[in-house]
């Protein structure tokens, strides 16, 4: 398989139709190397517009989604980082690509070996990948200026809006199948946040993620 070919390709014909024009988002997904991030036996799919099967029941999402995320984040050089559900560490990979540091969560034991395995082996050095769940964020290294959900949520928790800083942006998939929104929100000032819903999609749910069911009133 021509892998360069393979990754223009799905830079030109899936991501760039999306409407992801930012060029510098453009040239990372061409940069780092996907296929070095899906499981052996699905390195043919690696640029194909599906959700590729990591282990223990979660995926890696497609590429159109990772570059809409990457574009509406506007990731830079300054940035600190908390992404909550590491997976294979691609995304980290991404992140880590244009930010100082990334600090990652990953629920399941076998996907923090495979991310860690993955990301030492593409030399990057700036991802601490942390085994525990994420719901309620990091708050040692707090406050961030991105926070990154991978998987779905009901609704996004307070413990994370605090963890960002001033300036600061969060994405998340927000809401249920049939449809969720993808939604940036950015801390304007202390206790204030601006929500904008950058497109419609379907994601696995984030394990654990908390339920409004859970609360009585």
């Amino acid at each position: 398989m021509n892998f360069e070919k393979a990754r223009f390709n799905m830079v030109e014909q899936q991501i760039r139709p999306w409407e992801v024009l930012d060029q510098n988002v453009l040239d990372l997904l061409m940069t780092v190397k996907r296929e070095e991030y899906v499981p052996a036996s699905a390195r043919a799919l690696a640029f194909a517009d599906v959700e590729i099967p990591i282990g223990c029941g979660q995926v890696m999402l497609k590429p159109v989604i990772e570059g809409k995320v990457l574009q509406a984040l506007q990731p830079s050089k300054s940035d600190s980082v908390l992404e909550i559900g590491t997976g294979s560490g691609f995304f980290a990979a991404l992140l880590a690509a244009r930010c100082e540091w990334v600090r990652t969560l990953e629920i399941e034991p076998e996907l923090v070996k495979l991310a860690s395995a993955n990301l030492a082996r593409n030399g990057v050095e700036n991802v601490v990948v942390v085994q525990g769940d994420g719901i309620d964020g990091w708050a040692e290294r707090a406050p961030y200026d991105v926070i990154v959900v991978s998987g779905g949520l009901q609704y996004v928790p307070q413990a994370l809006l605090e963890q960002l800083k001033v300036g600061g942006r969060l994405f998340a998939f927000v809401g249920e199948a049939p449809v969720m929104k993808a939604r940036l929100i950015t801390c304007e000032g202390e206790g204030r946040f601006r929500t904008e819903d950058i497109f419609e999609t379907v994601v696995p749910m984030l394990q654990n993620a908390p339920r409004h069911d859970r609360f009585s009133f």
